[in-house]
């Protein structure tokens, strides 16, 4: 059987750093601890959509810049919260659940913006700048990449 006081241990260093699952297993015994944000209910979530991009077409020098112009209008300026992961975007924490953040509402650093579900995990996203949420550049439930902008607090 595992000592408590590791397993305590253990408790402690998830406490204290981002990570939000750890499954140790020593000999035949096994722990995992999983943290969870109390008043937070999470729930399996929906099943997964796979991204299939656009097929790539020739581009046609006259119609680019058009087509560039209104994008770059339509996207509002400020500070850029990006994608630090490949995974799933998810607005709430369950279907049914209010949305962790809307347009126009004001963020403080460290409150959550949304979730990435990445290898069966949910991690939450949150935001690293205080202000109010200009734009959601992501829909619920699409795929992610890496960097990508999900979005504008200013």
């Amino acid at each position: 059987m595992m000592d408590v006081r590791k397993i305590q241990k253990l408790i402690q260093l998830l406490e204290d750093s981002d990570v939000a699952e750890i499954e140790i297993k020593e000999g035949e015994d096994s722990v995992r601890i999983s943290r969870v944000n109390t008043g937070m209910v999470m729930s399996a979530p929906a099943p997964q959509h796979f991204y299939a991009p656009p097929a790539a077409h020739a581009p046609v020098a006259s119609a680019a810049p058009v087509a560039e112009a209104p994008v770059a209008a339509s996207t509002p300026s400020g500070h850029v919260v990006e994608s630090p992961m490949v995974g799933t975007f998810y607005r709430a924490s369950s279907p049914g659940s209010k949305a962790f953040a809307e347009v126009g509402q004001s963020v403080k650093v460290g409150d959550t913006l949304c979730i990435i579900e990445a290898m069966k995990m949910l991690n939450q996203i949150q935001s690293d700048k205080s202000g109010v949420v200009k734009a959601i550049l992501v829909e619920n439930e699409q795929p992610v990449e890496f960097g990508q902008p999900l979005f504008i607090v200013e």
